[in-house]
């Protein structure tokens, strides 16, 4: 069930309405809510289910056993068989395929390759977002910031239909305490909910979609069927597509919870106008990178244990969120340039510090220099996120540099202008967007509802025909 369809649509507005007449009633409000959610992952396949509802028995239990346990010895040995669990069916889902069949390649170079076995394993979507939720919801029992929520609040955390997909990282301690409470409908922003919903439509739909269609898919697929200059501009449009998909799910997200009464954490804020690439990861998908700071690099002895294990700690880091992000190894490529480019910045801070240098007075040609140099490494970066393998990554930055001068009939001026929009967005001062939502909110209700038609519509009209899946849902 996609978020942009008329399908959802009618599932929201049952759901919405019938959310705030059972809200008085709390008890009834959170079984008919775990209900609701259940029917719209059910949607992808009723068996994943089964598996959520599993997951969500066995990290309570560990959750609840560790917090009540007389030792932290006990407590550690339920800590690690949680996350473990979580661990290895995320593995057997998701990378057991890429395990196997990179073994089998190994053993392949000295002649014992057998083959091994291979197995169809339907993934089941949202697995990788609904595992981070619960190695987190362990961690801080654990650590003593949140104590074991009851029981119905827990389900509800784990299947909330909102960010079950494909995010925010919403963890327990920011969503369990909004359930200790029946939500205030005189206290909820539906004027920013709707802008929100509605920016998320205009990101996905006659952005990101239309670059996918219109050239993105078609470099990535066949790059020796394009100009230079239009592999390029492929690369640049992917680079939006996959910001404007992403950023635009996560906005509904955050306006559809919003309309239900609460409160998730913000995901992006202008990754294309940082000024390093550790400024872009505190800009892009915020919640994984907290995620992965809070839990994976401060784990690890983060910058505490001297200057090589930090440089150490944030590779590792990048590339177990590369693999994270899917089983193939250009994702671990694209994490290990991430981690390169944070460790190399980290080194050239270190040194200044060792010799006592201030940090260099900013000045705009400065950004605006730094600004291009980091938007060009992430960007090259994505040809390796987005690439089948290592080989096709091989053919488009080949195709870059061997084709200047051939016709380059794929570019035409909306192309270029989605392009030039998508990152243009990223320097819309915030005081702008927030003026903008205040004077919608302003608005008459009647008047409101009039915009939004309007808006819709031209969605429709100027949109493709049926959304595409989203990209985040395939991790």
């Amino acid at each position: 069930m996609l978020f942009p369809t008329i399908t959802f649509a009618i599932f929201f507005l049952v759901v919405f309405t019938m959310s705030w007449l059972l809200m008085p009633n709390f008890r009834a409000w959170k079984a008919f809510m775990i209900a609701a959610s259940y029917v719209f992952y059910a949607w992808w396949d009723w068996r994943f289910c089964l598996l959520l509802a599993a997951s969500t028995v066995v990290n309570q239990v560990a959750a609840v056993r560790l917090a009540r346990s007389r030792s932290r010895a006990a407590a550690r040995w339920w800590l690690v068989g949680g996350i473990v669990a979580n661990l290895g069916l995320l593995g057997w889902f998701k990378y057991y395929g890429f395990f196997a069949s990179s073994l089998d390649n190994f053993l392949g170079l000295f002649g014992l390759n057998g083959p091994l076995p291979l197995l169809d394993i339907v993934l089941p979507v949202g697995i990788s977002f609904l595992t981070f939720r619960a190695i987190s919801y362990l961690l801080d029992v654990w650590r003593g910031k949140l104590a074991p929520g009851p029981h119905a609040d827990v389900a509800l955390y784990f299947c909330f239909f909102p960010y079950m997909m494909a995010g925010p990282i919403v963890r327990a301690a920011d969503l369990l305490p909004q359930l200790g409470a029946p939500r205030d409908p005189r206290r909820i922003d539906s004027s920013r909910a709707l802008f929100l919903i509605f920016a998320g439509l205009v990101k996905k739909l006659l952005i990101a979609d239309y670059l996918a269609s219109h050239l993105a898919n078609g470099v990535f697929a066949t790059p020796d069927g394009y100009s230079s200059l239009e592999t390029l501009l492929g690369v640049y449009a992917y680079a939006v597509q996959i910001y404007c998909d992403f950023s635009g799910y996560t906005d509904m997200a955050i306006g559809t919870g919003l309309l239900l009464g609460f409160q998730f954490p913000d995901n992006f804020n202008a990754p294309y106008a940082a000024l390093s690439v550790q400024d872009f990861w505190r800009r892009w998908h915020i919640t994984l990178s907290s995620w992965l700071r809070d839990y994976l690099y401060i784990g690890l002895g983060g910058n505490r244990k001297g200057r090589l294990r930090t440089y150490i700690n944030l590779m590792v880091t990048m590339l177990l969120a590369g693999l994270w992000h899917g089983a193939a190894w250009t994702f671990v490529a694209w994490g290990g340039l991430h981690g390169s480019g944070l460790a190399v910045e980290r080194v050239f801070k270190d040194r200044r510090k060792t010799r006592g240098l201030p940090e260099p007075a900013p000045t705009w040609y400065g950004n605006a220099l730094r600004r291009l140099l980091v938007f060009h490494f992430v960007t090259f970066c994505w040809i390796f996120f987005r690439a089948d393998s290592f080989a096709a990554a091989g053919r488009v930055i080949a195709r870059l540099f061997t084709a200047w001068g051939a016709s380059s009939p794929n570019i035409g001026l909306a192309l270029v202008g989605l392009i030039a929009a998508g990152i243009a967005i990223q320097y819309v001062p915030p005081r702008v967007t927030l003026s903008l939502q205040a004077g919608f909110s302003r608005l008459a209700p009647p008047v409101q509802g009039v915009v939004c038609a309007v808006g819709l519509f031209l969605i429709a009209a100027l949109g493709p025909q049926g959304p595409a899946l989203f990209l985040y849902f395939k991790f």
